[in-house]
């Protein structure tokens, strides 16, 4: 039995202990274990008595509000309908024969699955709402670049890239995602997509690509699709959240972050060499950096042998370097969340992901292990802590 099998052959009535070859499975493996045995609980255990209530559908026949997040990315909009900032782009890259019919016809199955691909914004009663439409096709245009030579066709797929990222989103009109297929070759197809942040996030590629090849293994081979029943929409969620997240529930999660965060936010003081700009131009960058294997390992045994995760680890090291450079002894740093800790939610497609504000006091010059602690104690405060949308926290 391989790794993989081991993983996928656990059960809900599985304990870790009981697991055989658990030793043997790297971080990742035990990260996945985990997950499915919360899936396979959650599944069967009903809502805990005083925990917020089940999502449910509502009724289409009103005005549906924006949940605070989108709320957020709406007036964000307003101030700057021109900004890219808040785009989402991905390439998928296709070898083989490509039957672009059938693409297209899966396309079109996600966006009549998937509420929130066909929802606009408009104006009513003095606030945004959303306007779902109940049905809607989109063409999937084909640019092609197979007869240009391969330098040529690079640079011009890189080209369209960039300006199909940079094309802005009317969120009155719609539609909200596009997408476009480069052929560059017989057997060779890129596809660009491009959504707005407002119905989507970083998980909703990962349901996206996963449904995209089951709608295209479906309508190409003719067999039933292998897709679990969506039991909510976004718009479920939208009201669920306005609903629960008051009164006593929105009370005890601004106490936890109020309590965490105190009265005042210190900013660090960077060493930089040169000055921030005064107008923000998100020309950003991201540096990847590929750690040795022998230290990679070494980090997840530490890990391991402490009872954090690789990511406390690796950010415990980040606050321990920021204290280094700045002298600051209270380090705040701000993490993106997929917040999905709802099972009538994992599968949806839309703007769900929350920012948690991780705050660890490391003034007092506690030994790494130390700090360890600290950071296990705070990330697992703070993602217990995760509905209050980041909107809000800024609001206190």
């Amino acid at each position: 039995m391989t790794r993989r099998d081991k993983v996928d052959s656990v059960t809900a009535s599985s304990g870790l202990a009981a697991i055989e070859g658990m030793e043997d499975l790297s971080s990742e493996q035990r990260a996945l274990l985990m997950l499915r045995l919360r899936r396979n609980r959650a599944s069967k255990q009903t809502r805990a008595p005083g925990g917020p209530p089940a999502i449910s559908p509502v009724p289409r026949d009103g005005g549906l509000p924006l949940s605070f997040a989108q709320h957020r990315m709406w007036f964000l909009h307003q101030l700057d309908p021109e900004s890219a900032a808040y785009h989402i782009t991905t390439a998928i890259k296709f070898k083989g024969e490509l039957n672009v019919s059938a693409l297209e016809r899966s396309l079109n199955g996600i966006i009549g699955r998937h509420e929130v691909l066909r929802t606009t914004f408009s104006w009513a009663d003095g606030q945004p709402a959303q306007v779902i439409a109940p049905a809607m096709s989109i063409n999937l245009p084909v640019v092609d670049l197979s007869e240009i030579g391969e330098e040529e066709r690079a640079a011009e797929i890189r080209r369209l890239s960039i300006d199909e990222a940079r094309m802005p989103f009317d969120l009155e009109r719609g539609p909200l995602c596009r997408v476009t297929l480069l052929k560059a070759g017989r057997e060779e197809h890129v596809m660009l997509g491009t959504t707005h942040h407002i119905v989507y996030d970083g998980w909703s590629v990962g349901v996206f690509t996963k449904e995209l090849a089951a709608f295209y293994e479906s309508s190409i081979s003719g067999k039933a699709l292998d897709l679990p029943e969506l039991s909510a929409q976004y718009a479920d969620f939208a009201c669920w959240q306005r609903q629960w997240l008051t009164g006593e529930a929105l009370e005890a999660q601004i106490r936890y972050w109020k309590e965490q965060l105190g009265d005042s936010s210190i900013a660090l003081n960077l060493p930089s060499d040169r000055p921030r700009p005064a107008l923000q131009t998100y020309r950003g960058r991201a540096r990847s950096l590929e750690l040795p294997s022998d230290l990679s390992s070494s980090l997840q045994a530490l890990s391991v042998r402490e009872g954090v995760t690789l990511f406390m680890l690796l950010l415990a090291a980040l606050k321990a370097l920021l204290f280094r450079y700045t002298g600051q002894g209270d380090i705040r740093l701000a993490i993106p969340v997929s917040n999905r800790n709802h099972p009538e939610i994992e599968g949806l497609i839309g703007f769900f992901s929350n920012t948690l504000v991780l705050r660890t006091e490391i003034g007092d010059d506690p030994t790494f292990l130390e700090l360890l602690q600290r950071e296990r104690k705070v990330v697992l405060g703070a993602l217990a802590h995760q509905d209050l949308p980041f909107e809000k926290l800024v609001e206190l």
